[in-house]
């Protein structure tokens, strides 16, 4: 099975990728669906995070406060890897149990949604990478507006990942986000067509 990157900078637009290519009978591993999944109230990674960023991230009702955790974790590049060290390993475990699930399911390639895929290394574990590529301006207001995040948080978290250059450098495939819909529209469909030579079976 044909493990394929998809990855781009906070708000560069992955999903609308990521939705294309599940219309083309893709199964998608999504890194930050698997990220809140594994912390559904009752998970052990609670107390963990607790632990680091305080008793508080955690409501009355035992679920965790995102924006909360957010504002600390990415408050320094000490408190986002001490996030990671949490998160990371447990996402790993559920993003190989669904890697396999899909094998046994008979797919012959998945997508992996992952924002921090060149961040952390793991683009290296990929057969074809994406990269979906967007300015940073254009990504805080996207943020923003469609977000609801405030300018400052917005731009923390962009610095906060790695420089758009070092992304792009790690691409078999680069798809410019900066334009209209219709620009990215078009840049899907040559996707398809490229994936399809590539020998990836595609609806």
């Amino acid at each position: 099975m044909k493990l394929i990157g998809l990855t781009g900078g906070i708000g560069s637009g992955k999903t609308t990728v990521a939705t294309h290519l599940k219309h083309h009978g893709l199964p998608i591993v999504d890194a930050d669906k698997i990220a809140r999944d594994i912390v559904q109230p009752q998970s052990p990674l609670l107390p963990k995070l607790a632990a680091e960023f305080g008793a508080d991230i955690i409501d009355d009702h035992g679920a965790l406060n995102r924006k909360l955790l957010a504002q600390r974790a990415f408050s320094s590049d000490e408190r986002t890897a001490a996030l990671n060290a949490i998160m990371h390993p447990a996402i790993r475990e559920e993003t190989q149990r669904r890697f396999d699930e899909a094998k046994a399911q008979g797919h012959a390639a998945v997508v992996y949604d992952m924002p921090l895929l060149v961040d952390l290394g793991l683009h290296t574990d990929m057969d074809l990478v994406i990269v979906v590529d967007v300015e940073p301006e254009k990504r805080v207001t996207r943020l923003v507006e469609h977000r609801g995040l405030d300018e400052t948080d917005a731009w923390a978290r962009i610095k906060q990942q790695i420089p758009d250059d070092k992304r792009r450098a790690a691409a078999d495939i680069i798809i410019d986000n900066n334009g209209t819909r219709e620009q990215l529209s078009t840049q899907l469909d040559t996707l398809i067509t490229t994936l399809r030579t590539k020998g990836i079976p595609l609806a």
